[in-house]
């Protein structure tokens, strides 16, 4: 079986848990994660993950900022990803 799914699948997992913890501890008044972390884990293949946790969590979705570099974030992700797959093998 190949690790493939696995390498897509778990840094979604981890991306969609800090977004919803990064959630949680705003609504308490807590230490919050560095907004450089939060993208950092979409740009490390969990882009779908973080997304996922902007709308599961409504989490972020008053910073156009922010979702502007996710976005950017994502495209310069998905260009990589179509690089890597058109190549021949």
């Amino acid at each position: 079986m190949s690790p493939a799914p696995a390498l897509l699948l778990l840094p979604n997992a981890v991306a969609f848990v800090v977004y919803g913890a990064d959630k949680w501890l705003a609504k308490r008044g807590r230490r919050r994660v560095p907004e450089a972390w939060l993208l950092g884990l979409a740009g490390a293949l969990g882009f779908v993950g973080a997304w996922a946790g902007v709308r599961v969590f409504r989490h972020k979705t008053r910073k156009p900022s922010f979702l502007w570099k996710l976005g950017l974030v994502t495209l310069v992700e998905l260009a990589a990803l179509a690089l890597l797959l058109s190549r021949p093998t």
